[in-house]
């Protein structure tokens, strides 16, 4: 019954914000977040760690002012998912533009595939979106939602443009044959990950715990890895998905220092981002949650 109960509000509002004026669905939708997060001191308290730890030197005024804009971008992120079947090719101009498509084609040029490194910037459930509604369309990893209605609601919306979800905790072949394939898989690599599956890297001067997937599968395939990240830009009133040019990475005899090394290089590169458009990350997550041996919990207070 919950699960039911579950899928009929998702379902609702989704609904809701598809019918309504796209202006209208994203100044209501993101009042809702702003109402939500009001709700959940808890989750306050982890956006204010995070932002204590990231920005040391700012005042709470400046670290409520970026939630209350990341309140924002997350509530304009579902009036624009919600607002995915309305989205064709020859609209997803109107709200995306693209930047630096030329490092995309060269990528896809060298014949290997390419890895998309993002992260939980702005509505990025629209990147993936708009990359297939302007002719190429991609693989990307997510983690599969409990509800197994709404998990199957939300790929439905995500597979409208043409693209394929992968699920996150069984993807090492599903990846291997898109990039075999010379096709695009995109990686959202901003995140805490196990001490098992990660290794500790410098983010924001502190040691974060990041996946060294990207980096061996990389390595494996020889597939081009190519930062691309989406942002809400306020003088245009539009997306802007930029790709930047594949990264150099790091390739000797010593494998483990070439995966460390690629993976906080990867690190740094997702870090600049969020730097230019502090408002615009996902501040809600526990990024250091997992600590060094005999480092303290930095969420304990």
């Amino acid at each position: 019954m919950r699960e039911w109960c579950e899928y009929v509000a998702v379902r609702t509002i989704l609904k809701i914000l598809g019918v309504l004026p796209r202006s209208f669905s994203r100044a209501f939708a993101a009042a809702l977040a702003r109402v939500l997060l009001a709700c959940s001191p808890r989750l306050q308290r982890v956006a204010m760690a995070n932002l204590s730890i990231a920005f040391p030197d700012w005042t709470d005024a400046q670290r409520w002012a970026t939630i209350r804009g990341m309140a924002r971008q997350l509530g304009w992120m579902a009036a624009e998912f919600a607002n995915f079947p309305r989205l064709n090719p020859k609209n997803i101009s109107e709200i995306v533009m693209r930047e630096g498509f030329e490092h995309f084609e060269s990528a896809r040029a060298r014949g290997n595939g390419v890895i998309f490194l993002t992260g939980h910037m702005s509505a990025w459930e629209l990147a993936p979106c708009a990359q297939a509604l302007y002719g190429q369309p991609l693989s990307f990893l997510a983690r599969g939602i409990e509800n197994k209605r709404v998990d199957a609601l939300v790929n439905h919306y995500r597979c409208l443009s043409g693209n394929q979800p992968i699920e996150k905790n069984n993807s090492a072949r599903a990846v291997l044959r898109v990039l075999s394939e010379g096709g695009t898989v995109g990686i959202l690599a901003d995140q805490n990950t196990s001490v098992d599956e990660g290794v500790f890297v410098e983010f924001f001067g502190t040691p974060a715990c990041a996946t060294t997937g990207l980096a061996r599968v990389a390595r494996h395939t020889g597939a081009a890895v190519l930062p691309g990240f989406l942002h809400w830009d306020a003088s245009s009133r539009k997306y802007i998905l930029k790709f930047e040019p594949a990264l150099l990475f790091q390739t000797t005899q010593a494998e483990e220092a070439d995966i460390r090394a690629n993976t906080a290089l990867c690190a740094r590169v997702i870090e600049d981002y969020i730097r230019s458009y502090p408002e615009q990350w996902f501040w809600l997550h526990k990024r250091w949650k997992n600590r060094p041996a005999g480092e303290p919990d930095l969420y304990s207070q």
